[in-house]
């Protein structure tokens, strides 16, 4: 087989259909759709968020919400495009609680990343990417396969795990949540600076 068709092969990894199938946690039963990751065959970067919204849910695809247009605007001032990098969630179904008419997300239970990390396990597995960017904290504790591990600590910093190197930065919804400009320009800047960090990793 040749090099161009080893590239085209799209990424084993698990399909909607799959995913709705699913019923290693009780979250499928809630949620619309599951959510897998989107992405080139072979992409140098994945990235992974916590679990999809309440757009994701309804639309079956990843970060095209609130946090999706945060992430958008990371992508496009560390010069990157969306089109380049896989990008999925560590939870595939939508956590949520109803309040009023809303869906407002809830944060996925250790059982529940644990249960899910076997799909974003074959979906990095897949990518064959060596430079991984996470999220927040629960994308944090999937991709190194722990507990307890706080994000503020290694915020930033490289790390090592399953011949990967992880990238920790900030969620795009932690940027949503900050009131004052000046902190949301500053989180967004430091989730700009993991992806420019990226970039230089896996082009080198």
């Amino acid at each position: 087989m040749r090099g161009s068709e080893i590239e085209n092969i799209p990424i084993a990894a698990p399909s909607p259909r799959a995913l709705d199938a699913c019923r290693r946690c009780e979250l499928w039963r809630h949620a619309t759709h599951g959510v897998p990751g989107v992405g080139p065959a072979r992409p140098k970067i994945v990235i992974v968020g916590e679990q999809p919204g309440d757009q994701e849910d309804l639309q079956g695809l990843p970060f095209v919400g609130p946090a999706g247009k945060v992430l958008d605007r990371a992508l496009l001032q560390a010069g990157m495009a969306r089109d380049e990098v896989f990008v999925t969630n560590a939870v595939k179904h939508f956590k949520w609680e109803l309040r009023g008419k809303r869906r407002l997300h809830k944060t996925p239970a250790q059982r529940e990343i644990e249960a899910c990390h076997y799909w974003l396990e074959s979906e990095l597995n897949a990518s064959h990417a060596k430079v991984v960017v996470v999220l927040g904290a629960t994308a944090l504790k999937s991709v190194l396969e722990v507990s307890n591990v706080g994000l503020g600590k290694v915020l930033g910093q490289v790390l090592e795990h399953a011949g990967r190197a992880v990238i920790p930065t900030y969620h795009p919804s932690y940027v949503l949540r900050l009131r004052e400009e000046q902190e949301r320009d500053d989180a967004i800047q430091r989730i700009v600076a993991a992806l420019k960090k990226a970039t230089e990793l896996a082009e080198a």
